[in-house]
């Protein structure tokens, strides 16, 4: 079997896909419900994850250990998912934190600005029983276009629809949810994304890479540095410019560690100033 992950533009028909794909293939989906795990394995407010979530971070949180932190932890989520197999990923990423791997199905859902906007203003007066203001509407979706690839560029410097990231784009336009469903279910069930043995245990490296990364964000000795973290098969490569001795006791407290390296980098210096 394999993993779907969905990216869509807001009104394109993306979760409605998503979720009809899911039950089409028996596979679970997962959208929210892995920020409410999250927030529950990992002691931190919903509401703060779900803002990190869906939009990029503001100046201020880009500069706050706590908003790696809680973005860590939303990766982390994702990968352990990921390791069960046979889900519907929508959003958080899934198309590059997931790539090169041969069993992930990497979709991105769009249809053209207009008739987004049409399909969300026709979707929110049904709601409310009245009408819509159309600049309303046409400012929330041009703003959530915005943030979402606001937030790509930002913590993967990669451009949202940029096509090399996805293995199929289907434009709803002429395309209807069924027809879609139809052309995902029967690419996923194709033997280029059958689940391997190798396949497993590079979602199981970056997951457990993940995991100490929230160790490192959390631990008073380490939350403060940049350490990079590699894994594989529970052996963990760290690299930072300090505290690499307390970033190793951490990272062998980790459930699914064997084996910490460390290699220290050196701080680049100073350019002189120049007149």
């Amino acid at each position: 079997m394999a993993i779907v992950t969905i990216s869509h533009e807001m009104g394109a028909g993306g979760p409605e896909i998503g979720m009809v794909v899911a039950q089409r293939l028996g596979y679970r989906y997962v959208d929210q419900e892995l920020i409410s795990d999250a927030a529950q394995r990992y002691g931190l407010l919903e509401e703060k994850l779900t803002h990190l979530d869906e939009s990029r971070p503001t100046l201020f949180e880009r500069f706050d250990t706590e908003t790696r932190r809680i973005i860590t932890v939303i990766q982390t989520a994702l990968y352990e998912f990921a390791e069960q197999d046979n889900i519907v990923l929508m959003g958080r990423g899934g198309q590059w934190l997931l790539r090169g791997i041969p069993h992930v199905c990497r979709l991105r859902v769009i249809a053209p600005f207009e008739l987004r906007v049409k399909r969300i203003g026709k979707k929110l007066a049904g709601q409310m029983s009245e009408g819509v203001n159309p600049r309303t509407v046409t400012d929330m979706v041009r703003r959530d276009d915005r943030e979402k690839s606001g937030r790509m560029r930002y913590l993967y410097e990669a451009d949202l629809n940029d096509p090399s990231l996805y293995d199929l784009v289907i434009n709803t336009e002429k395309m209807s949810i069924e027809a879609g469903v139809e052309l995902i279910a029967a690419s996923a069930g194709r033997a280029d994304f059958a689940t391997t043995d190798a396949g497993r245990q590079i979602v199981a490296d970056r997951a457990l890479a993940s995991q100490v990364q929230v160790a490192l964000a959390t631990s008073p000795d380490t939350r403060k540095y940049q350490i990079t973290v590699e894994a594989q098969r529970g052996v963990v490569t760290l690299a930072g410019t300090a505290a690499m001795d307390e970033a190793a006791l951490v990272a062998r407290s980790v459930r699914g560690v064997r084996e910490v390296k460390t290699q220290q980098l050196e701080i680049p210096p100073i350019p002189p100033f120049v007149v």
